[in-house]
């Protein structure tokens, strides 16, 4: 007899996917869907793209947490997550 958790483990897992394997030297594209912008004109808001770069990744932290090289003019963390990222 299964035990419950057993049970529970199956149905959480059945959608999700394996995880993709990042190198050092890596290209990835950066969301900027939660960056604010100081633009007050609504029409140029909406031609803002949803993604930046392509940036190298720079040093692997964890297994979904990655290192950017970024440009200096760009005022952000260099960390981020990899839901932040697109290929």
């Amino acid at each position: 007899m299964k035990k419950s958790w057993e049970k529970m483990k199956k149905y959480v897992n059945r959608n999700r996917k394996e995880a993709v394997e990042y190198k050092v030297e890596d290209r990835m594209l950066l969301s900027i869907n939660d960056l604010t912008w100081q633009i007050k004109n609504s029409k140029i808001k909406k031609l803002i793209e949803k993604f930046m770069g392509p940036y190298k990744i720079k040093k692997i932290i964890l297994e979904n947490t990655v290192k950017l090289e970024l440009l200096a003019l760009i005022k952000i963390y260099l960390v981020a997550n990899m839901s932040r990222m697109a290929l």
